[in-house]
């Protein structure tokens, strides 16, 4: 193996080095502040957005294939990189001081994140099941450790027992799914799983033995995405997590979930589009109404949350169920890159909310009921109107970018022929912007339980605000992130 096969490997060996790095300089830090390690580990991320920067640059943007096929880069998995390590870093930035003021940021913390981090890119640059599967335990297993990071609390142990068992779970049914389709196909290999699908799914038998695999992986791929009726950890972990975990759960693994739904459905078993489409189809639905149905009893907002991260991701699925409707490829590119559109959307918009509770967060006090919020814009205008940006782009109120998230997810289900669907969705759209709209009432016309003024960190501050208006921006000008996200699709 020469310099030019790992040269597409090049960030995710940047990242292992300096999680091992920091790893060990964590050993001989004192500060409580951690200071040395924070800078450590933003500097890691750096160094990876230019480390995936200098390969895309390098490769040209063309489809390179390593590591005895294991390894695919693409522009697809260098954007999904990119918006991963933004994520990452504004998480550290959001969840500093909350872990500060608990003790909990500590090396486990940092360490464990970028493990997380070098899952997600493994599964993004998956090229078999075997890699796919070794990057998703890697993330899964940082995931259950950070869920549990307080000891001391009980909700937040009885969310990583959870969490870890129906996680277990979720693993069997995906590796289960995952050996039906080597069985049938005799490879790991995506490409050449798409090839002999192709092959088999003329054959009536051969095509019920795949499609019984294709129900197991879609399960596993479903619980991932944190789609009915495979919901059940969300909102329990949600809520038992620390804010500052919830937020890393809610967010770039989203990307991860996108990038591997994208593997196994486009990539590899395309040619059975007409059954994993049908199944897709049942769980958007089923996670539209319960999502957005449910989250309206709510009253602790990790768990409104919670919900609502059920409600969007079935939206997302609508995308990815639009692609190839009856042997047409004609909508496919645009289908698959307004669902990349919305994930992305998804992930600012889930970032900005999280960051605010841990805004309104203090040493001894959770923001984490909704009564919390009464009167925000009294003691903080400025904050008030970033969360309003926030809530209307995750109801998906123009001109923000949820709005258009939302409309190019709904024109590729019409361009596919499934008005019905576009109906559904709409509807549901519409009973879910009560819940966020009643925050914007609570804000701005509820009299505060508090007068303190809101306190936090400049940079803070400045992120979350920068945060806000990048929803505006986006949903008024959106055609750049689009582009760049029908350009990465078509690099399939």
């Amino acid at each position: 193996m020469n310099g030019n096969d790992i040269l597409p490997a090049l960030p995710e060996i940047v990242l292992l080095a300096g999680a091992c790095a920091l790893m060990i300089t964590d050993l001989f830090v004192k500060d409580e502040r951690r200071a040395v390690s924070f800078a450590l580990a933003q500097s890691v991320l750096l160094a990876c957005a230019a480390a995936t920067t200098f390969v895309l640059w390098g490769t040209g943007g063309r489809l390179v294939y390593t590591f005895h096929g294991l390894f695919v880069a693409d522009v697809l998995s260098h954007v999904l990189k990119l918006a991963a390590y933004v994520s990452v870093a504004a998480a550290l930035v959001y969840s500093r001081r909350y872990l500060l003021d608990r003790g909990l940021l500590k090396g486990e913390f940092l360490t464990l994140l970028l493990f997380s981090l070098l899952g997600m890119m493994v599964m993004m640059s998956a090229n078999s099941f075997l890699s796919l599967y070794l990057g998703l335990e890697l993330l899964s297993l940082c995931l259950y450790a950070m869920v549990a990071l307080n000891r001391d609390s009980a909700q937040s142990v009885e969310a990583a027992m959870k969490y870890f068992v129906l996680g277990a779970l979720a693993s069997g049914l995906l590796l289960y799914g995952m050996s039906m389709i080597y069985g049938a196909t005799g490879t790991l290999t995506i490409t050449e799983v798409a090839k002999q699908v192709a092959l088999l799914s003329r054959d009536s038998t051969q095509h019920t033995f795949l499609v019984f695999g294709l129900v197991f992986l879609v399960a596993g791929l479903a619980f991932k995405l944190g789609v009915v009726p495979f919901h059940m950890w969300i909102p329990d972990v949600y809520q038992g997590a620390p804010t500052a975990v919830t937020l890393v759960i809610g967010t770039a693994p989203k990307l991860a979930a996108f990038a591997m739904a994208i593997r196994l459905l486009v990539n590899g078993l395309l040619d059975l589009a007409a059954d994993w489409q049908q199944m897709l189809a049942i769980l958007a639905v089923l996670s539209m109404a319960i999502g957005n149905l449910a989250a309206i009893a709510q009253t602790n907002l990790k768990r409104m949350l919670a919900y609502s991260t059920i409600a969007h991701m079935g939206f997302m699925l609508l995308g990815l169920l639009s692609g190839v409707v009856g042997g047409n490829w004609l909508n496919a590119a645009d289908a698959y890159a307004a669902s990349m559109f919305y994930v992305v959307t998804y992930v600012a918009m889930s970032l900005g909310a999280f960051g605010m509770l841990l805004l309104l967060s203090s040493k001894g006090f959770e923001c984490e009921q909704l009564e919390d919020l009464k009167g925000l814009n009294r003691r903080s205008p400025w904050t008030a109107f970033i969360m309003l940006v926030l809530m209307f782009s995750l109801a998906g109120v123009p001109p923000t970018a949820g709005f258009y998230a939302k409309l190019s997810v709904l024109s590729a289900v019409v361009n596919a022929g499934q008005v019905w669907l576009a109906v559904v969705a709409v509807v549901f759209s519409l009973i879910g912007a009560f819940y966020y709209l009643r925050i914007v009432k609570l804000m701005y016309f509820d009299e505060p339980k508090d007068i303190t003024p809101v306190a936090g960190d400049t940079e803070f501050r400045v992120l979350l605000s920068a945060n806000g208006m990048a929803l505006l921006v986006f949903g008024i000008l959106p055609q750049p992130l689009m582009t760049l996200c029908f350009v990465a699709i078509k690099s399939l």
